[in-house]
This record gives structure tokens, C-alpha cells and sequence, in this order.
């Protein structure tokens, strides 16, 4: 599995858990009313669940392949930004 399908199953990781924080805060608040408690709960596990997302660098320069410059987007490279490095194929010896 290359780097490029792992950041991608990462990614869809994390859609299923924004799905799931987002129902989580409404159930709350429909049966308990407003909670800033279940927002920060809500957050704090998104925060925690993207924590791996850090671990997906491009094998030849380093470079994550969810930043693009200074910013930071919910879907992976396929083409590294910085060396050219497809890195949806895998690697060459």
C-alpha cells in the first residue's frame, strides 16, 4: 500500500469522524440543550483522531502531503509539491 492510499483512507478516516462529531453535538443538544462541553469534547476527539496526520511525508524530501504551502487541506497529494515524487505508485528500489 503506498503512502498516497494510506493518507487517502487517513482522510476518508477523518470524514467519518467529522460525520460523527457533528452527530454527536446534535444529540446533545436535543436531549440536553446547548452544551459547549459536548463542541469541546467534540473537537478535542477530532484534534486527537488527526493526530496520525503528521506521519504521511513524502519519502524523498519530507514534505506532508497535506499541506499545501502554509495551509492545511482534508485530502492528501497524489504528486509531492515540493520533488515532483509520485507517490501513488509505489516506491522504486
Amino acid at each position: 500500500m503506498t503512502i498516497f492510499d494510506r493518507a487517502q483512507r487517513h482522510a476518508k478516516f477523518m470524514a467519518g469522524a467529522l460525520v460523527l462529531a457533528i452527530l454527536f453535538v446534535l444529540v446533545v443538544d436535543r436531549f440536553f440543550g446547548h452544551s459547549a462541553i459536548a463542541f469541546g469534547i467534540a473537537i478535542v476527539g477530532l484534534v486527537f483522531a488527526n493526530r496520525q496526520m503528521l506521519g504521511f511525508d513524502c519519502a524523498n524530501c519530507g514534505k506532508n502531503l497535506f499541506f499545501r504551502g502554509i495551509f492545511v487541506v482534508p485530502w492528501p497529494n497524489r504528486t509531492c509539491g515540493k520533488c515532483g515524487t509520485e507517490l501513488d505508485k509505489p516506491p522504486s528500489n
